[in-house]
């Protein structure tokens, strides 16, 4: 196992633009997706930017059987996605609770489209396609965000809604 050590909010590189991977199946992209899911499982993660262990590429690993961060989320299939994209299905936006392995100990209410379609590669650079909605959605769509510098801090329209994690559930917020 290798678990990596994650980048926290202020570090600078969660705020660059990764780099699209090029090359599919060579032995450094094994080892990059190896070191993220051993870092994501190490910490109850949902999902997993390559930034967040400082490799500057567009390579994201989201899904779990029960995350005990998200115990009233639906399992999300295990899924490693290079060079994504989305887009929205329609215009419906929900408002949900988000945490990150990147700001730990905290939660903030984030507005996010609940119907996309994803797209990416796989480690042999075969196509992946899927039309997702509500949590899937929302952790796809957070961990796009870290491959172009973003937080979900810099998406929350109501700081109100922003605090630790041991806060909001003492005062029943979410």
């Amino acid at each position: 196992m290798t678990e990596k050590k994650l980048l926290k909010m202020g570090n600078p590189i969660l705020r660059e633009i990764a780099k699209p991977i090029k090359n599919f199946n060579t032995p450094e992209l094994y080892q990059l997706i190896e070191d993220m899911k051993d870092t994501m499982v190490a910490n109850d993660g949902a999902g997993l930017a390559a930034i967040q262990i400082g490799i500057l590429k567009r390579v994201i690993i989201f899904g779990f059987k029960q995350n005990p961060r998200y115990p009233q989320s639906p399992a999300i299939p295990l899924t490693v996605l290079i060079n994504p994209q989305y887009t929205s299905l329609d215009n419906e936006i929900e408002s949900g609770w988000e945490g990150c392995l990147s700001v730990p100990g905290m939660r903030g209410l984030v507005p996010r489209f609940k119907k996309i379609q994803y797209s990416g590669y796989d480690v042999l650079g075969k196509k992946i396609t899927r039309e997702v909605s509500d949590f899937h959605a929302r952790v796809v769509q957070h961990e796009l965000d870290h491959l172009d510098g973003l937080l979900y801090v810099d998406k929350i329209e109501d700081h109100a809604n922003f605090g630790f994690t041991q806060e909001l559930e003492l005062a029943n917020a979410y």
